[in-house]
């Protein structure tokens, strides 16, 4: 049956609203999905009765987790919708200094990275980093999420931290990157292989989402050999930043968005190229117009 929240329950759910959508984005990796998981906790809060809850703020992190938990699992069973497929949560600022308003999506970027380290945590391990390290949720609350003694949280969670630990995560758009992007740029545009080479790391990843799907190209080698497809013929190009990693955008002669490539760099080296050239998911991007 369902029940009618006090505006008093209301009121507290929309204080804990933002910091629980945090929660499950830095759990999910999407925005949508973690709209999505907020939403459900809210129903479920709607037909709960308010008396049986002693701390709300406690019990919405216990639903929220709960339910995070389950989608992550979900995720494993179809892997064709893990994290790295969410192109509409990409976020494309102009390369210079952010104005005002954008300091709060590139403080949501920030984490892009560690993001891409969590998905390779089981989704048990994911959970109990992300509500432990990053919200402080004690351990025994977590393992009334996960249906783990506390011991067991505990090991889980270090397990976790210890492989984090252990990724080297991309560093942040510093001069080193911008200049690693230029070289690329460069070498691609005059066609010279061997400079190609140099800057691209042996096992770099090349991701292109296109109309009919998404194409992976792996190492070096290949990836060089098909660098033509960063100098086509476009009427402008400039720097920006793909979820606060350097990148480049193209536009046609006609002002529409051409493609948006992220670059990631590690240690002087990029070990990750992802292409958008989709017109459907440029459309679903906010995007910066020409300078």
């Amino acid at each position: 049956m369902t029940t009618h929240p006090s505006g008093l329950v209301t009121e507290a759910f929309e204080a804990q609203r933002d910091r629980l959508r945090a929660l499950a984005y830095r759990v999910l990796g999407s925005h949508a999905d973690a709209e999505d998981v907020v939403q459900e906790a809210w129903m479920r809060l709607v037909r709960q009765d308010e008396a049986t809850i002693g701390n709300l703020a406690g019990w919405l992190t216990t639903v929220v987790g709960r339910i995070s938990l389950d989608l992550l699992r979900s995720r494993r069973a179809r892997p064709e919708t893990a994290y790295g497929q969410e192109f509409a949560d990409l976020v494309v600022t102009p390369a210079d200094d952010p104005a005002p308003d954008e300091q709060v999506a590139l403080a949501d970027s920030v984490g892009l990275a560690l993001l891409v380290v969590l998905d390779s945590l089981t989704p048990s391990e994911r959970l109990a980093f992300v509500l432990h390290d990053m919200f402080a949720v004690p351990f025994h609350e977590i393992g009334q999420i996960l249906g783990k003694s506390t011991d067991a949280t505990k090991m889980i969670a270090s397990r976790a931290r210890r492989k984090v630990q252990a990724t080297d995560r991309p560093a942040g758009p510093g001069r080193e990157h911008r200049e690693v992007v230029q070289a690329f740029r460069a070498a691609a545009l005059s066609g010279d292989f061997e400079a190609l080479l140099r800057v691209l790391d042996p096992n770099v990843k090349l991701t292109v989402d296109t109309p009919g799907g998404v194409v992976v190209t792996l190492g070096a080698t290949e990836v060089a050999a098909g660098a033509r497809m960063f100098s086509g013929e476009v009427a402008r190009h400039q720097p920006v930043l793909v979820n606060g990693i350097p990148g480049h955008m193209s536009w046609r002669p006609d002002g529409t968005p051409l493609s948006v490539i992220a670059f990631t760099v590690t240690e002087g080296r990029i070990t990750g190229i992802h292409i958008v050239i989709d017109p459907a998911k440029l459309a679903s991007i906010h995007l910066p117009a020409p300078a």
